[in-house]
């Protein structure tokens, strides 16, 4: 790896830890679902001017219909978990509950796609989850049936991930592939589709007690713009350089910006648990992602978002 690809993975991992102070802000505002479906808005939004401005080819190759369904799992519903956890948790427990995606895959493959998993994997989906039970029980924050709904809500969120490696892994690469780019603004355009009837409803029926004011919407204006649509094609031209294995690294240094970004610009504690339950939470993704975990895979495979 060059410097610039060590500098884009921070890059990225520090836009992403930026996602969850950014809910932070928005959701006890706005509610869960008006947060996820503007941030879908707004990235489908931004996506179309990236990719108009790089003269991207808008061939789906008959692969459309599956970007959109694949954007209902893989954006979607996390996104209205994630906004529910924003309204819930301090942004640093979100940002460290992200990192069980890996795990969460290895889960759902085993469940539905029929993965085997090795004890290596085993030992590592144990030490994440024990990893979230120790940040929820004994954190800065006193437990409650918030802090347990709040960590369930993450939790779905991190398992639709999972589930959406599988599912693009059937519908997009086994079918002859597509660009990712294209991937990204599909799945965007998803989400946002059926969002978009919910949120009328709901805006309708028990639209929010206030609308907030300027920080709210510059903060999910870079929700949106920035920590989705720029951070997304951040991401993909990461992969095309370094390669997927790389790349998924990113889930190791989100963490840690999600809780400085936190600790700085909103004042939440900071205690031992992050320290206890994030180490734990990394030991599971080395366990998972690690050389061992991928030299016991079979020749060909691919690991699983």
């Amino acid at each position: 790896m060059k410097p610039n690809d060590y500098a884009r993975l921070f890059l990225l991992a520090a836009i992403w830890g930026g996602s969850f102070l950014f809910m932070r802000v928005v959701a006890p505002v706005l509610g869960a679902l008006p947060t996820a479906f503007f941030r879908v808005l707004l990235s489908s939004l931004g996506l179309v001017v990236i990719l108009a401005a790089l003269r991207q080819s808008w061939d789906f190759k008959n692969k459309f219909g599956a970007a959109l369904a694949l954007g209902v799992i893989n954006s979607g519903v996390p996104f209205l978990m994630y906004g529910l956890a924003a309204s819930l948790l301090p942004a640093g427990y979100s940002a460290i509950f992200n990192a069980t995606t890996p795990l969460m895959g290895v889960v759902i493959g085993a469940l539905f796609f029929g993965e085997a998993i090795s004890a290596r994997k085993g030992l590592g989906v144990a030490a994440g989850l024990a990893g979230v039970a120790l940040l929820t029980a004994v954190g800065p924050i006193a437990f409650s049936t918030s802090i347990l709904l709040g960590a369930l809500a993450c939790l779905v969120a991190t398992a639709c991930y999972g589930m959406a490696g599988f599912l693009t892994k059937r519908w997009i690469t086994e079918r002859g592939g597509l660009d990712p780019k294209l991937v990204a603004f599909g799945s965007q355009l998803g989400a946002c589709l059926i969002l978009m009837p919910l949120f009328g409803v709901s805006a309708a029926f028990a639209p929010p007690v206030s609308w907030g004011g300027n920080t709210v919407w510059l903060a999910l204006a870079a929700l949106g713009l920035i920590c989705t649509a720029w951070a997304y094609i951040i991401y993909f031209r990461l992969i095309a350089d370094i390669g997927p294995l790389r790349s998924l690294t990113v889930t190791f240094l989100i963490p840690p910006f999600g809780v400085l970004w936190g600790v700085l610009f909103l004042g939440e504690q900071i205690s031992w648990a992050h320290l206890g339950g994030g180490s734990l939470i990394a030991l599971a993704l080395w366990l998972v992602l690690g050389q061992g975990a991928q030299q016991a895979a079979a020749p060909g495979r691919t690991a699983a978002r």
